[in-house]
């Protein structure tokens, strides 16, 4: 297959969907964004052929973005069982410039490709382009990223931190520990971060009332906007979890040029963190809550910023390569 090199085929496979496009330089072409869902294909590589058939796409390079952990360019999907290599999207889409991201990667990739418009501002701080960055990811799990500027590029390390033991600061996130850890034997960050963690959030706070009840994340954020009390209770513990967390990752990583949320659960939290008190459990740590200052938080809005982010990485392996 003939390629252009201008153009590169994207992808970013989710759980339950895979978005493909095709990329002009950092651009996404319009109209190029098609959705499949993964239900429907035995893997990646039947998807990647029938948009190339779809679309006529003739690309020089072509990468993906996987939600699940990427070893020695080998992606193993978290939620789904499917294993992505290399010579998949050699064989699927002819292009001759390859490679594999895990999703959170290519959102530090997309950094400062990004719309000021799709950059909501949750805590305002210095702005430091060339400082490290970090990227977190609230949504069907949760993880974080580190950006680093170096001479030869940029570099975004993977990482599975969601899977750390969650932080407990009272007897109360203690008694929370102990319902969640019934799930894996392990109370992780992911089991109260994610949205399956808001769910056993919500389950916890209600048993807690006397009145036990679950609903699904798009549920009790739907209850938080009718003001439900206990939605509403729910929705100030994870904010006040998931503002610990970060910034327990601020100091871990130094991220003095931003600390960008992504994923759908951040989203939907956006306008009510500042309500829920995510600043202050952000700065809550002692002596150094003053030096929290130093971190400017916001929130990544732009859907399609994992694509971006497969363009950007594509364009830096083409300049190292001369």
């Amino acid at each position: 297959m003939a390629g252009t090199p201008h153009l590169s085929i994207v992808a970013d496979i989710g759980g339950t969907n895979t978005r493909v496009a095709i990329a002009e330089g950092m651009r996404l072409r319009e109209g190029s964004i098609r959705r499949y869902r993964n239900a429907e294909f035995a893997g990646l590589e039947t998807i990647l052929r029938t948009y190339v058939t779809e679309t006529g796409a003739a690309c020089e390079g072509a990468c993906v973005a996987a939600a699940g952990p990427v070893r020695d360019g080998v992606a193993e999907m978290t939620n789904l069982s499917w294993v992505i290599d290399g010579d998949q999207l050699h064989r699927a889409t002819g292009a001759r410039r390859v490679a594999i991201l895990n999703d959170l990667q290519a959102q530090g990739h997309a950094l400062g490709h990004i719309a000021p418009e799709n950059l909501a501002t949750v805590i305002d701080g210095p702005d430091d382009p060339a400082a490290a960055k970090l990227v977190i990811g609230a949504g069907t799990g949760f993880n974080a990223a580190p950006v680093h500027e170096t001479p030869w590029g940029r570099h975004v390390a993977a990482s599975e931190c969601g899977h750390a033991g969650m932080p407990v600061r009272s007897e109360s996130d203690l008694r929370l520990a102990r319902f969640v850890e019934t799930a894996h034997g392990f109370p992780g960050v992911e089991d109260v971060l994610a949205g399956r963690g808001l769910e056993r959030l919500y389950a916890f706070t209600a048993a807690a009332a006397g009145h036990p009840a679950e609903l699904t994340a798009a549920e009790i954020m739907a209850a938080i906007d009718r003001a439900d009390p206990l939605a509403l209770e729910t929705g100030r513990l994870y904010a006040r979890l998931l503002g610990g967390e970060v910034g327990n990752l601020a100091l871990i990583h130094l991220p003095f040029g931003g600390i960008y949320l992504c994923g759908g659960v951040a989203r939907a939290f956006t306008a009510h963190l500042s309500a829920f008190g995510f600043a202050e459990a952000f700065r809550d740590k002692g002596r150094f809550s003053g030096f929290m200052g130093n971190f400017r938080v916001q929130v990544i809005e732009d859907d399609y910023a994992a694509l971006i982010g497969c363009a950007a990485h594509l364009g830096q392996i083409a300049r190292a390569d001369g």
